[in-house]
């Protein structure tokens, strides 16, 4: 999320004018994946949601993209996913994995993914504005105590405001950045520049470089839940991102002799993806406009200041409508 605005003004998206709005409760499908539900009942159930966004607004809730996220991070036993978020069997494998996630709110999917992550190589950044880390501190190291002191080294947490290059400067110096995760982010017209901005710094040198990009290497994975709400308003986020983005939808399928690949979310009853994106390689060599408005009009995008867009989106939106 974002505090500043291209023309300097301070202002907090958390709390927008007439906020109205109440805790989210576990799908049901979900339940089975939370091994703990005293602990996350405690701090991400609906009596603490409703705590939290008294005092952190928007911050404070569990948005529902965050239950799909968590159910591609941690999957049931039955279920099978492509691409998988990673490779679990660690033995056959010496990736260290180096994962920042943006506008991370309660904490919820952070908390998964420390129960996943190995302690001993592996390490994530949690980020969100200013104001909303102590939230994240509060729920987040009480779950990397609990299973292991260890844990609570593999956990940064930090200040990023979307769009905000210095908070980006400000990050640990990591020798790689493997995923950037974002869970239903894309909601406010006002943020989606931003939001975009800041997944160009973050997929940019010192975090991928155009010769690790074209190579397929060292180019981070950004893995993003979206539930669609508003299509007139959020799809310009989307046909800016394709431009400099190459993403695809997640398929699921269930383990069975006849289990058929169906795209994960087809079967929610509001339309959910999860997108699995890598920065275009060519993108390297164009230049990012300075202002919102022109990043989310195309300009800058294939080398040119005309504007233009992508159509994945709408085009894998059309395929979800018809299933």
């Amino acid at each position: 999320m974002v505090t500043e605005n291209n023309g300097g003004s301070s202002y907090n998206p958390n709390f927008p004018l007439h906020l109205n709005i109440h805790p989210s409760t576990i799908p049901t499908a979900h339940s089975a994946t939370f091994a703990d539900a005293a602990t996350l009942d405690a701090q991400f159930g609906c009596a603490a949601q409703e705590a939290s966004i008294l005092q952190y607004g928007i911050a404070g809730r569990v948005w529902e993209a965050s239950y799909a996220m968590i159910l591609y991070i941690q999957p049931p036993q039955n279920i099978e996913f492509d691409p998988p978020f990673i490779n679990t069997d660690r033995t056959c494998t010496s990736t260290k994995y180096s994962m920042l996630e943006l506008g991370s709110g309660t904490g919820l999917v952070a908390s998964t993914l420390l129960k996943l992550l190995d302690p001993a190589r592996d390490h994530i950044i949690v980020t969100d504005l200013p104001e909303v880390c102590p939230l994240l501190e509060a729920n987040l190291r009480p779950v990397s105590l609990h299973a292991d002191v260890s844990r609570s080294s593999a956990v940064t947490i930090m200040p990023l405001s979307w769009g905000n290059y210095y908070d980006v400067l400000n990050l640990p110096k990591l020798t790689s950045l493997t995923h950037i995760i974002c869970s239903d982010l894309v909601y406010f017209p006002d943020l989606m520049g931003p939001l975009l901005r800041s997944l160009l710094h973050l997929s940019s040198p010192p975090f991928s470089t155009p010769s690790a990009a074209y190579a397929g290497q060292g180019n981070p994975t950004v893995i993003i839940s979206y539930k669609l709400r508003s299509l007139v308003k959020e799809t310009s986020f989307w046909s800016a991102f394709g431009l400099w983005f190459a993403f695809v939808p997640v398929v699921a399928r269930e383990i069975s002799e006849n289990g058929e690949w169906t795209r994960f979310g087809s079967d929610s009853d509001d339309t959910t993806f999860i997108f699995v994106a890598h920065r275009r390689p060519e993108s390297f060599d164009w230049n990012i406009p300075l202002l919102d408005e022109q990043l989310l009009a195309g300009t800058g995008a294939h080398g040119t200041d005309s504007p233009k867009g992508d159509d994945t989106f709408e085009t894998l939106l059309f395929m979800a409508l018809d299933q």
